[in-house]
């Protein structure tokens, strides 16, 4: 959604139409869940900071002053809700999975195959990811699954975006390694059965 109707929606959310509200949650609420649920890891936790989040916008929303897209904006609410729930709890930082729901629609024998071996790789790349510290996977999923530019990703986790740029080419070789240590093992064993 582009900044202009973004903008409507918050005006008439102001204004005292809650209708509105809704259709911002209602197109933001993946997002914030998706990052809750890569902080925290467990879905109720993820569920009740989504939902502390968008009472937080709601109380605070006449603040927004539009310097920022209002999804970086509701990011870096939402980044720094899950952390504060994250210390409250006293709990290490984990990350998990970023899609927790996949529909499969498979035509052939051969489609099963080639979505088995596209999941299977997803998840490596899934579990690689889990292996990375706390900060490295907020920066890969927001840049990689959220599509979020360096800039809107400094400005939700709070740094420069030549520091996340540096984070991101950093967090990416990491992420290389672990793959390479989990991966060829698998396939060296994988090609001894042949």
């Amino acid at each position: 959604m582009s900044q202009p109707e973004d903008q409507y929606y918050i005006d008439a959310t102001i204004a005292g139409d809650v209708q509105a509200f809704a259709a911002l949650v209602d197109r933001y609420k993946h997002m914030v869940y998706t990052l809750a649920m890569k902080i925290v890891k467990h879905t109720e936790e993820a569920e009740e900071i989504s939902q502390d989040v968008f009472l937080k916008v709601f109380q605070v929303l006449n603040t927004f002053k539009g310097d920022s897209k209002f999804s970086t904006w509701l990011y870096k609410i939402a980044y720094y809700r899950s952390l504060d729930y994250i210390k409250k709890q006293k709990r290490q930082l984990n990350t998990s999975s970023i899609d927790s729901e996949i529909e499969y629609h498979l035509p052939s024998i051969e489609g099963v195959l080639d979505q088995f071996e596209v999941q299977e790789r997803k998840q490596a790349i899934k579990r690689a990811i889990d292996k990375l510290p706390e900060a490295d996977a907020v920066v890969i999923t927001l840049h990689y699954f959220e599509e979020l530019s360096l800039k809107e990703i400094a400005e939700v986790m709070n740094m420069e975006a030549n520091t996340v740029k540096v984070r991101l080419f950093r967090s990416r070789k990491r992420l290389a390694v672990i793959l390479k240590n989990e991966l060829e093992p698998e396939i060296l064993e994988n090609y001894g059965r042949k």
